[in-house]
């Protein structure tokens, strides 16, 4: 059985407005039928607090505390929770909603999608697993989650190992195509992240930071030997070959397109309307 072929792209490290305007090009694009499905890996440059495209700055982040880090900030098209992107590579995968091995469902597709991240993790000799909320309480949790952190809690499908968070992903459709990105952690630095969101009081903060360490794990935390940035890249590069069950074309903006994404970055996602407005 022939396998199809989906573009691969590596932009390495680039701003956070930047990043969020190459995803966005990329379903434009694809919803054109001008490129077919997408996996694309990057970084940040620098060091970004992404947030969700429902969270609201001023209630949940404290953004002195972003700015004594130097880090950058953005808001992705994308749900979820505020993401610290630092030791970690970032992944998207770009297709249609109508893609014969799409599900319906949000929640299915996540399932599809995921397994290249699972695929990937195996490649690095990690035994994850598929997280699904076994109480009614842990689904309500999901429904309303009590942290602004991405990594406090896994969702339907994300991925644990030993039961704890190991990658965070965000999806959503617009024009008929999904795109799904998530965080692949190397390693967290947990005083850092926890600076950056508000609390009802330090001893909340404590809390919560006590209770992270059972609830997500870095790729490190679990290596005998810590793994390079490449490593992870090519393991997932793998991972998401045999998950998806497709071959790679590598693939490299034209000039044209390349513009498109500057200027959609500076319209849109460097502006302070759109970063701040909630």
């Amino acid at each position: 059985m022939n396998k199809e072929t989906w573009y691969f792209i590596d932009s390495g490290n680039c701003s956070p407005a930047y990043n969020m305007a190459m995803d966005e090009m990329l379903m434009q694009w694809h919803s054109d039928n001008e490129i077919p499905p997408v996996v694309r890996f990057y970084g940040w440059d620098p060091a970004t607090l992404s947030i969700g495209y429902f969270q609201k700055v001023h209630k949940e982040i404290d953004l002195t505390a972003v700015d004594s880090h130097n880090l950058g900030f953005v808001r992705r098209p994308t749900g979820g929770r505020g993401v610290l992107h630092d030791k970690e590579l970032t992944y998207s995968v770009i297709v249609s909603e109508d893609h014969p091995e799409m599900p319906e469902t949000v929640t299915e597709a996540y399932r599809v999608i995921s397994e290249g991240i699972l695929q990937g993790f195996r490649h690095l000799g990690l035994d994850a697993d598929f997280s699904v909320p076994r109480t009614k309480e842990e689904e309500d949790e999901l429904k309303s989650p009590r942290s602004a952190v991405c990594f406090d809690a896994p969702s339907w499908y994300e991925l644990v190992v030993e039961g704890r968070k190991i990658a965070g992903s965000a999806q959503t459709r617009q024009k008929g195509v999904i795109l799904q990105h998530g965080s692949i952690i190397l390693d967290i630095e947990e005083d850092k992240l926890f600076d950056l969101f508000k609390y009802p009081s330090e001893r909340v903060r404590e809390r919560m930071q006590k209770g992270f360490k059972n609830k997500a794990v870095a790729i490190n935390e679990l290596k005998d030997t810590p793994v390079s940035m490449a490593e992870v890249s090519d393991a997932f590069h793998k991972g998401f070959a045999d998950g998806l069950h497709v071959e790679w074309k590598p693939y490299k903006l034209t000039e044209e397109e390349e513009q498109q994404v500057i200027e959609l970055a500076q319209k849109k996602y460097e502006t302070d309307e759109w970063n701040y407005r909630r």
